[in-house]
């Protein structure tokens, strides 16, 4: 990534306000978000250079070791922090994933969790709690002796040691924190709604619950509205899982009858 001033990045001022460096990370975070930029390079690559410029400057005391830098060396600042602190330290207890939580509640966009595990997938980036590599789950186990199959597994490959593998896998796994799997589902929408949003009602069918979902405005076809925490249940204190409904929007009457007709 090339030398990047942070507050360029962000659009605001070297004296603005934590209220103004969230909102216009807030705003520029939306307009550049992968899933309004598909196939961009370019908006994934200034998607990063936002996500470490907030992640400093909303940090009291990371910013003002930025600021010191940005006195004393100028256009080469972030190259010179960047030699103090790791992408893991950066992003230490930042608040990004909340930004990006009510974004998606908001626009049914995705959120944290998606976009930083495709943005960090082959290196360390931020996580919920601040370590590096991806979001934390649970825990995890590391096997003696490649116990999980890897190229140290002492057991083998017959029928027998693969059972025994199974079997060690379902001991260490027993008990421990597991979340639930997400869920699935398609809503039809007529045009007139899809254009102006509002209250939806759905009715969750495995919890056999009515809720009322937030249809942003001028949602699109195929879009998808996430519902944190709707998805199946965790298990041993794991986290549920998410519900995402993808849009459908309904042809409008005129155009389903030339469809029939074409067909036919």
């Amino acid at each position: 990534m090339p030398s990047q001033d942070f507050y360029r990045v962000l659009e605001v001022a070297p004296d603005a306000v934590s209220t103004d460096i969230r909102e216009s990370y807030r705003k520029l975070a939306f307009r550049y978000h992968p899933d309004r930029n598909h196939g961009n390079p370019a908006a994934s690559e200034k998607m990063k250079q936002l996500n470490e410029a907030y992640a400093v400057l909303s940090d009291p005391e990371k910013r003002r070791h930025y600021d010191l830098m940005r006195n004393q060396f100028g256009a080469s600042a972030r190259d010179r922090f960047r030699q103090r602190y790791s992408e893991q330290d950066i992003f230490r207890g930042s608040d990004i994933h909340s930004v990006f939580e009510e974004m998606a509640r908001a626009y049914g966009i995705r959120g944290f969790e998606e976009v930083f595990r495709d943005f960090y997938r082959h290196g360390a980036g931020p996580s919920r709690d601040g370590r590096s590599g991806r979001s934390v789950r649970g825990f995890v186990f590391n096997l003696p002796f490649g116990a999980a199959g890897g190229k140290n597994n002492v057991f083998g490959t017959g029928g027998a040691n693969r059972l025994i593998q199974y079997l060690l896998r379902r001991v260490v796994n027993a008990g421990m924190p597991q979340d639930g799997d997400d869920i699935h589902d398609v809503i039809t929408l007529n045009p007139d709604f899809a254009r102006t949003g509002g209250p939806w009602a759905y009715y969750h069918r495995q919890n056999s619950k009515k809720l009322i979902v937030k249809i942003p405005a001028a949602v699109q076809n195929n879009q998808r509205i996430r519902l944190s925490g709707q998805g199946h249940a965790g298990t041993y204190g794991g986290k549920n899982g998410d519900l995402y409904l993808r849009v459908r929007i309904r042809k409008p009457l005129l155009s389903r009858l030339r469809d029939l007709l074409t067909r036919n």
